[in-house]
C-alpha cells in the first residue's frame, strides 16, 4: 500500500447513502461515475434489457432485469452496474451475487469496467459477466469457470444464448443491440 493510499479516507455504505449524484464504492473508496450516458449508450441499455425481458417471463423459474440497481456487496463496496439479471426478488438495494452482470463500455469507464469492476465480479462469482463496446458494435461474454473468469464468446454479429443454473436461458440478438 502506497503512503497516500495509506491516509485516505475509507467509506461505508451508511456514507455512500448520504451522498448526492452519483458515486460507486469500492473498498472504501467513492468513485464519481461518469456524466449522464449519451443516447447511444442508453439505447443499447434498453436494448439488452427488452431482449431479456421479453424471454425470461416465460422461464418457469422467475429471473428479473434490473438496470442500474445499487448492488451492496459488503459495507465498503455498492457498485451499479448498467443491467444485472438474477433470479432472486430485489426490494431495495441487491444483497446477492446476480447471475449475470451487464456493463456498457466507454472511453471514461474501460479501466474500471474491464480491469476493477472485472476482478471484483469475478471474486464475488458472477456467472456471466458482459462488456458491451458500441463505439465498435461489440460484445464479450466471460463465464466463471473454476472460480476465474474465461472469455467464450467475442463477436458484433449473431446471437449468444445465456443459460443460467436455475434453467432460464435467454438469447441477445447482437446485431439488435447496434441498430441505427
Amino acid at each position: 500500500m502506497g503512503l497516500a493510499e495509506k491516509y485516505l479516507p475509507r467509506y461505508t455504505f451508511e456514507d455512500y447513502r448520504k451522498w448526492k449524484g452519483d458515486w460507486e464504492l469500492i473498498e472504501g473508496i467513492p468513485y464519481a461515475m461518469a456524466p449522464s450516458p449519451f443516447g447511444v449508450h442508453q439505447q443499447v441499455l434498453m436494448e439488452i434489457g427488452r431482449q431479456i425481458l421479453n424471454q425470461v417471463k416465460r422461464c418457469k423459474n422467475l429471473c428479473y432485469v434490473y438496470p442500474e440497481l445499487d448492488w451492496i456487496i459488503d459495507e465498503e463496496t455498492v457498485l451499479r452496474p448498467d443491467l444485472i439479471v438474477t433470479c432472486k426478488k430485489v426490494e431495495k438495494y441487491l444483497k446477492e451475487t446476480p447471475e449475470v452482470v451487464f456493463e456498457i463500455v466507454s472511453k471514461s469507464t474501460a479501466q474500471k469496467d474491464e480491469q476493477l469492476k472485472f476482478l471484483i465480479y469475478e471474486r464475488e462469482k458472477v456467472d456471466f459477466y458482459v462488456l458491451v463496446y458500441p463505439s465498435i458494435k461489440k460484445l464479450r461474454v466471460f463465464s466463471l469457470k473454476n472460480e476465474k473468469f474465461e472469455k467464450i464468446f467475442e463477436g458484433d454479429e449473431g446471437s449468444f444464448k445465456f443459460t443460467l443454473k436455475n434453467g432460464c436461458s435467454f438469447t441477445l440478438e447482437i446485431g439488435e443491440l447496434f441498430r441505427e
